[in-house]
This record gives C-alpha cells, sequence and structure tokens, in this order.
C-alpha cells in the first residue's frame, strides 16, 4: 500500500486490487468508501475500503474482505456506520463500519452479478435498489431477509440504478438494451421507457436541482440529458470521450455542472 499527497489530490494505491466505485459518506466529512475486486474481477476476491483523508493524505479506517469482486457501494441513510455492497457472485453484504468482522446480512437472490446499488435518500425511506445482470431489478428493506419485490423489464444486463432524489419511491436504471427506464415502487411497474441510445446504457444519474432531469452515458461515447416531460428527443447531447462512458454524476452543487469518466482512461466535466 502507498499513499500520495499532491495539492488537492490524494491518492491511495492498494495492491492487487482495482476500484469499482467510490461514494462519500453523506455523515462524516473526509471519509469514503470504495468497492474493489482483484484482477478486474477475472479471479480472486473482493474487498470493501473504509477511508480517511486529512492533511497528510489518505488512509485506511477498515478493510473488508468479500469471496467475490465488489461492483458498487452505497451508504446508509439512517446509520453513520452501515453500508451496503453488491458482488459478482449475485449477493448483496451489509457491513458495520463499527464491527470490523464479516457482513451483518447477506442476500443471495440475483442469479448473475449484480452491478449497481443504490439507497434511497428521500425523507422517510429506508430502501435499497439492485440492478443486476440476470436482468432484474430488487427492492430490499436491509431489516427484511429477503427482497420486497422483483421488477423485470429490461431485455439485456442492467448496469445502474439509482433512486430518485427528489420522488419518493422512484428510480432509473440503465441497460445494455439501450433504454433508460424510470420505475414507481407503488405501481410495481415501470414508468417511462426511453429510448436513450443506439448502443449499451453504462450509466445514468438524476439532477439534484431538478426533478425532471436525468443523463446517461453510453458505449457510443456520448452524454445525453432527457427531460421527463417529453422525452422524444434529448435536451442535450455532450460528446467528446472516445471509448465508452462508465460512469456519470451530476454536481451536487450545480445544476448544469455534471462529471463523466470512460474508458478512454479521461475524466470530463
Amino acid at each position: 500500500m502507498s499513499a500520495a499527497h499532491s495539492g488537492s489530490v490524494r491518492t491511495l494505491r492498494v495492491p492487487g486490487r482495482h476500484g469499482y466505485a467510490a461514494e462519500f459518506s453523506p455523515y462524516l466529512p473526509g471519509r469514503l468508501a470504495c468497492a474493489a475486486a482483484q484482477h478486474y474481477r477475472i479471479a480472486g476476491c473482493g474487498t470493501l475500503l473504509i477511508l480517511d483523508q486529512d492533511e497528510s493524505g489518505l488512509r485506511i479506517f477498515r478493510s473488508f474482505d468479500w469471496n467475490d469482486g465488489l461492483f458498487d457501494v452505497t451508504w446508509s441513510e439512517n446509520n453513520e456506520h452501515v453500508l451496503v455492497t453488491c458482488s459478482g457472485d449475485g449477493s448483496l453484504q451489509l457491513w458495520d463500519t463499527a464491527k470490523p468482522t464479516g457482513p451483518l446480512q447477506v442476500y443471495k437472490e440475483h442469479t448473475q452479478e449484480v452491478y449497481s446499488v443504490d439507497w434511497s435518500q428521500t425523507r422517510g425511506e429506508h430502501l435499497v435498489v439492485s440492478g443486476s445482470w440476470d436482468q432484474t431489478i430488487k427492492l430490499w428493506d436491509p431489516n427484511v431477509g429477503k427482497s420486497l419485490c422483483t421488477f423485470r423489464g429490461h431485455e439485456s444486463v442492467i448496469y445502474s440504478t439509482i433512486w430518485s432524489p427528489h420522488i419518493p419511491g422512484c428510480f432509473a436504471s440503465a441497460s445494455g438494451d439501450q433504454t433508460l427506464r424510470i420505475w414507481d415502487v407503488k405501481a410495481a411497474g415501470v414508468r417511462i421507457v426511453v429510448p436513450a441510445h443506439q448502443a449499451e446504457v453504462l450509466s445514468c444519474d438524476w439532477c439534484k436541482y431538478n426533478e425532471n432531469l436525468l443523463v446517461t452515458g453510453a458505449v457510443d461515447c456520448s452524454l445525453r440529458g432527457w427531460d421527463l416531460r417529453n422525452v422524444r428527443q434529448p435536451v442535450f447531447e455532450l460528446l467528446g470521450h472516445t471509448y465508452a462512458i462508465r460512469r456519470v454524476k451530476f454536481s451536487p452543487f450545480h445544476s448544469s455542472v455534471l462529471a463523466s469518466c470512460s474508458y478512454d482512461f479521461t475524466v470530463r466535466y
């Protein structure tokens, strides 16, 4: 393990681990979680890293190993110590950073890799949504040992599932079937199907300042913005990446700023 600090950039390298997702704690400034896998998940295990940053750089506060690669991580919205990860063996894991042992719970219902997991941020909801390569989305209450509901409709692998920060019981998903879909938990079904790209859609995110605006990133190297009130065509398209876009995120501070990372080894905003 090695760490480096240059200007405002803090770097931590953990040999043998490749990061798939990173999320800041909503409670503790400077704490973040990273979901990682060995050998790009071709073989080996996965690791959840809990990192703290200070003036000297990044350091590992806790680390937890799992028997398969970890692809995504999300923090609880009602307990500062609790996280959920998802992995290549089709399971979700519930962790407590205050207890340096194995997971508190393991939820195993998906039949293929779980590539996305997200904890609802709307007030009064304590729900987790997961998206899998088995083409299903599952809804979970972490206090219940089994899923509450399974959503079907996508015709290919699901790469991203993310809750609306504005609308209770509403989440979006992005899939290899080239669509962005908006789902309603109360109706237990899909509300809107958007033919977003003529290529696999690998990522999506909601604008934090506009409940009707989302962005998608795809294998066609483009970012597209969608207004849910009229999805016949995108409200914007951003080009520049030369390989598939792996992740896209709206800024939590500025309504018109977003960032994307790509297999072309660049991050753009």
